[in-house]
């Protein structure tokens, strides 16, 4: 699996860019560029700006990680990765894995679709249980279990599909590596390092973890958000977690 994923310990680092304004979004991502592997577009962004975003910030060079989280029945999940995986500069596409086996086969043949013979695709990964969501949410949606058990058994399912890998928390990584091998790819969101600036009440990740603990769990991407969006220095924070995660591997 290729990406752009080189020895530098930036490529580890994926930045979210949750703004509701693509003029914000990219007059931020140009302060921090050249020290992330790539940017996360999620919901907020896309919903307000669309394939823009995701044209505006590739231009950046950055690889994208288009996290619009697909659920729905398996055509319909197909048609929305495919159009995903044609937007150039996309390299990490997700669904969700609670769509079932028929949904994430229909979006593991849809990834590569698109995609000119010979050429690389973006990867295809499955969200398993949200970063935000405890034993006493899933209870009351109705899933049984600990979140890291689901988490694992929803890695092992996509697997099995074929799809890249994951999304999950770093309390799960080391589980999904062991039951998933080391091709599988980890992307790890709710890192915080220890020096943060993420303040409490605003906080609304229930498994977080530092960069240290991410790398050395087995994850291969981190996601970060908050902690260097809301720093007072946004490149110093993106560097710090940047050394972070050089000292740790």
């Amino acid at each position: 699996m290729t990406l752009t994923f080189d020895a530098h310990p930036r490529s580890s680092l994926v930045v979210a860019l949750d703004f509701d304004s693509l003029t914000s979004a990219v007059k931020f991502a140009k302060q921090v560029a050249d020290l992330v592997g790539m940017f996360k577009i999620g919901n907020q962004l896309f919903t307000a700006a669309g394939p823009a975003a995701v044209k505006e910030v590739a231009a950046l060079g950055t690889g994208i990680f288009l996290d619009l989280k697909f659920h729905d029945i398996p055509n319909t999940v197909a048609g929305a990765v495919l159009s995903a995986a044609a937007m150039s500069g996309v390299q990490l596409v997700n669904v969700h894995a609670l769509g079932g086996h028929a949904m994430l086969e229909a979006a593991v043949q849809a990834i590569s679709a698109g995609v000119p013979m010979g050429a690389d695709r973006p990867r295809l990964l499955a969200v398993t249980i949200l970063t935000s969501v405890d034993q006493k949410t899933m209870k009351e949606v109705g899933i049984g279990g600990t979140p890291k058990l689901r988490v694992v058994k929803l890695a092992e399912l996509a697997k099995k599909a074929g799809v890249d890998g994951v999304v999950a928390s770093v309390e799960e990584a080391k589980a999904i590596r062991k039951a998933c091998g080391r091709d599988f790819l980890i992307v790890t969101p709710g890192v915080r390092s220890k020096s943060s600036a993420v303040e409490s009440k605003s906080e609304d990740q229930a498994r977080k973890a530092t960069p240290t603990e991410a790398i050395r769990a087995g994850a291969d991407f981190l996601v970060v958000g908050r902690p260097i969006l809301a720093a007072p220095d946004p490149r110093a924070a993106a560097q710090a977690i940047v050394d972070e995660i050089a000292a740790a591997k």
